[in-house]
């Protein structure tokens, strides 16, 4: 209940500010579904400000990705979310386009490269340790609702002020394309996003202090961040128990003999 408030919130405030009120169905048009587990379509074609077309498979070239919905003409949400994105991968020690992938999927096929290209130029600019060359901002095309809804991004365009209404948030994804964890709003904490990445890796990423934080942990949907689980600490003490009882039992062996 505590999530969805707040993704209702994130949208509502925007049609607020614009002084539209929000229409009466708003609730099941727009939002985000969890669907944790779920196929992405990886072979979805995406376009990017440059004019390279690739598969959502081939830009992950093996590696997971932070995907995220919008439109580069926002007025609202859609700035604030690319600029959470940057600041949070500016703070990590993982990099864009070389440990992970960043992809921003445009939503408004009214828009064309310029202003994905424009929206680069404004990460390069004003957050140039996000690494902006290796994202990748992808225009609108036939195949974005089909993603979209595989993601459990619901949006609409409101014909009354000719803006889209959406939630605010991104997923990471697996690199073979299943979607792993959900963060909500426009402010990330990189940490809690790093974990994620290193935990969708499936190997890849991260060490053995990694696997350890992500063995005693758990990710809380409604917080977007990893917390301490008892059951878990429990379970690894008790295995480090087990692992010097029989240690101590090996070495008095030892001595025995």
């Amino acid at each position: 209940m505590k999530v969805f408030r707040f993704v209702l919130l994130i949208i509502v405030l925007p049609l607020l500010m614009a002084a539209v009120p929000p229409p009466p169905d708003l609730e099941r048009r727009a939002g985000f579904d969890q669907h944790v587990g779920a196929m992405l379509p990886t072979r979805t074609r995406l376009t990017d400000d440059r004019g390279i077309t690739r598969t959502l498979a081939e830009i992950a070239d093996g590696k997971p990705l932070v995907l995220a919905f919008g439109y580069y003409r926002c007025p609202n949400l859609c700035d604030l979310t690319l600029h959470g994105i940057a600041r949070a991968a500016a703070t990590m020690p993982l990099v864009p386009g070389k440990d992970y992938g960043i992809v921003f999927a445009g939503i408004d096929p009214r828009e064309n490269g310029t202003e994905a290209a424009d929206a680069r130029s404004m990460i390069a600019r004003m957050e140039p340790g996000a690494h902006a060359e290796g994202w990748t901002f992808a225009k609108a095309s036939d195949a974005t609702p089909a993603l979209a809804a595989a993601a459990g991004f619901r949006y609409f365009l409101d014909p009354r002020n000719g803006q889209y209404a959406h939630p605010a948030g991104l997923l990471v994804v697996t690199p073979d394309g299943h979607v792993s964890r959900y963060f909500f709003g426009v402010s990330f904490d990189p940490g809690a996003l790093r974990l994620a990445l290193v935990d969708a890796s499936q190997g890849r990423l991260g060490g053995v202090i990694d696997r350890l934080v992500l063995l005693c942990c758990g990710y809380d949907p409604a917080t977007g961040r990893y917390s301490l689980l008892v059951s878990r600490i429990m379970m690894v003490l008790g295995c480090v128990f087990v692992l010097l009882m029989i240690a101590g039992w090996l070495r008095l062996r030892r001595r025995a003999r």
